[in-house]
């Protein structure tokens, strides 16, 4: 049974959203101690570690990446910034997908994927960088297409610790998807393009089998408001798989972006229960030999 502490995860959140507050782009130095707390668990975690720097608005800034498994091969690639937007302490944008990072690393630590795995954190995602070549994932993206490494897949943890109960809690880019999908935001959303079904459903099912919290959906177009908000955009223009993994952000949390964006407000057991299911996503994808070209982009990125 693979086990996530609740625990672990609220003290990274800490760590980062108070300790290290604030971390936009502006602050540097706490940035770099993020990048910091991020390089040592990986390291802890038996990961080598490498570090991505890039210049942005006339400042350096870095990626930090860990990598698990066989050096050779298609890469499983997770992400998540870590960053926050300006002052804000940014517990679940984006501390708690940089928690789950670190849990997935000691996950696979301590039993190595028979594929090649890698954890990226980022830098930069939040505005004013936001939708440019200089987010962290689009430098980290670039270098990978440079390269011409292959890839079975790329997921971006994006706010994965906020829940509620609350009826009507849950809203929706447009309405009508209200009349599909609950109304309460009390589960854990996977999103992708229009003609990435099979890959989103996939993750669905692998998703649903590991865990008991609920599993949502969705494959739509990019002019679908929502879809591309997060780092996996980056890997669609090289022609990458690539989805999200989310609690659905601002269409849930009325903190998203706000001082009020802490710690004390986030699910730590259901967010467990996210990593726990993450972690099977890649197991499945990494240690399957699965054929894959049937779950990619059949057009150009431009298309979907």
């Amino acid at each position: 049974m693979v086990l996530v502490s609740p625990v672990s995860l609220k003290e990274h959140v800490v760590t980062l959203s108070q300790a290290h507050y604030p971390r936009s782009y502006a602050h540097h130095d706490n940035l770099k101690r993020c990048a910091g707390y991020i390089r040592d668990h990986f390291e802890k975690a038996g990961a080598p570690v490498t570090t991505q720097f890039y210049t942005a608005g006339g400042m350096t800034y870095e990626n930090v990446i860990g990598c698990f498994g066989p050096d050779e091969g298609e890469r499983v690639i997770v992400g998540a910034h870590y960053d926050a937007a300006e002052d804000t302490p940014g517990a679940d944008d984006n501390a708690s997908a940089v928690a789950g990072l670190i849990e997935l690393a000691y996950l696979l630590g301590k039993e190595k994927p028979k594929g090649h795995v890698e954890l990226v954190a980022y830098s930069t995602e939040e505005p004013p960088f936001f939708g440019t070549d200089d987010m962290g994932s689009a430098h980290h993206a670039k270098g990978l297409h440079e390269m011409g490494v292959k890839m079975r897949l790329m997921i971006a943890l994006e706010c994965i610790g906020y829940f509620t109960d609350e009826p009507g809690s849950q809203a929706y880019p447009v309405p009508f998807l209200g009349l599909f999908y609950p109304d309460k935001g009390d589960y854990i959303g996977i999103v992708g393009r229009f003609f990435d079904r099979a890959l989103v459903k996939t993750t669905e099912r692998i998703m649903r089998a590991a865990t008991d919290l609920p599993v949502e959906s969705i494959h739509a177009p990019r002019f679908l408001p929502g879809i591309h908000l997060s780092d996996h955009r980056n890997y669609w223009q090289y022609g990458y798989r690539a989805i999200m993994i989310t609690d659905t952000a601002f269409y849930r949390n009325a903190e998203y972006h706000r001082t009020g964006d802490t710690a004390d407000r986030l699910d730590y057991v259901r967010m467990a229960k996210v990593v726990v299911g993450v972690y099977a996503v890649i197991r499945g994808f990494a240690d399957s030999k699965m054929e894959t070209r049937g779950l990619k982009c059949y057009f150009c990125c431009t298309s979907a």
